[in-house]
């Protein structure tokens, strides 16, 4: 077994992607919450998704990652909503 690889912080460029339920408001839900742990994110580094039978919604953003711990608030904050099944 080997090592994953260490990231280093500030590490500019950090995809997150979430998927969750399609739906109104989704991707601004997930844009407001990126925005408050990672403020001033390039919004233009977005990207959104349809699942092929357009149950699902994934959205993809760029930040620079300050540390685990914005990284894990992100993450439990997008999975409190509800409507988060996967953040990667």
């Amino acid at each position: 077994m080997t090592d994953a690889p260490k990231i280093e912080f500030p590490c500019e460029r950090y995809p997150v992607k979430v998927i969750g339920d399609a739906g109104d408001g989704f991707t601004e839900l997930v844009v407001e919450i990126v925005e408050r742990h990672a403020p001033g994110f390039d919004s233009s580094t977005l990207v959104v998704r349809d699942s092929r039978n357009g149950r699902y919604l994934s959205v993809q953003v760029q930040i620079t990652a300050t540390g685990v711990e914005q990284l894990q608030a992100i993450h439990q904050d997008l999975r409190a909503t509800g409507r988060v099944h996967m953040v990667l």
